[in-house]
């Protein structure tokens, strides 16, 4: 791990190394050595995003610029009464690259705490923490954030054709997730129209019939008895 070389300059620039060359207090010690490790300091402010990176053996820092659709503080506070999902664009990138990711804020109740995921990067995990609620309404908003981005995807492969295979990846990895939903819905469907089947046959049931026919009968059997009983005793 290289510290002697740091970009230091730079990291003063971003508040990231205070004026005596000491971290900044905002960073925990395990902050401080994932980041020196190569991992990525995320700053959130509104709707704006900064990405900061030490790369080329922490020789230089990599700063991306990216821009939200929502206000953080908006996000976070939404996101604990359901599941919120964002845009979110990279304003680094020229004209002819791909700038576009889509985001899920989840609510963890066990820590407390907002985690995001990346409907791409983390489909499979955000995939089965949604099905695992079991919440209709929810696994609906999560199917039609999937049928965006898989439009969104499909009108880039044309316009990017030069990463067309790259797109192609995304494309199927949202389409497996799509098809993930559908089969869940579809077994609920399945097992709520065979539950409507099962009262309907119960209904219909030729015994039952049958039976209630035979009790309908020994019922009028028996109030006939009583009828003549009753005229019997008159007499």
């Amino acid at each position: 791990m290289q510290t002697n070389n740091l970009p230091t300059d730079d990291l003063k620039k971003y508040g990231i190394v205070e004026p005596d060359n000491s971290f900044s207090k905002k960073l925990s010690a395990e902050d401080i050595q994932k980041f020196l490790q190569g991992y990525t300091i995320v700053a959130d402010n509104d709707k704006n995003r900064a990405t900061f990176q030490l790369i080329e053996s922490n020789s230089k820092l990599k700063v991306i610029f990216l821009e939200r659709n929502k206000n953080i503080s908006e996000i976070l506070a939404n996101s604990k009464n359901g599941i919120e999902y964002s845009n979110i664009q990279d304003l680094s990138k020229e004209g002819n690259e791909m700038n576009f990711e889509k985001k899920a804020f989840v609510f963890d109740k066990e820590t407390d705490k907002v985690v995001e995921f990346d409907l791409i990067k983390n489909s499979t995990e955000l995939t089965a923490i949604i099905l695992d609620k079991k919440d209709a309404i929810e696994i609906d908003k999560y199917k039609t954030e999937l049928l965006k981005l898989k439009s969104f995807l499909q009108d880039k492969i044309d316009q990017f054709p030069e990463i067309g295979k790259e797109i192609t990846n995304d494309l199927n990895i949202v389409s497996r997730e799509i098809n993930s939903v559908n089969s869940i819905s579809r077994n609920e469907n399945r097992s709520q129209k065979q539950e409507k089947s099962n009262i309907q046959l119960d209904v219909n049931d030729p015994d039952l019939y049958e039976d209630a026919s035979r009790n309908r009968e020994e019922e009028s059997q028996e109030q006939e008895e009583e009828v003549q009983k009753s005229r019997g005793f008159r007499r």
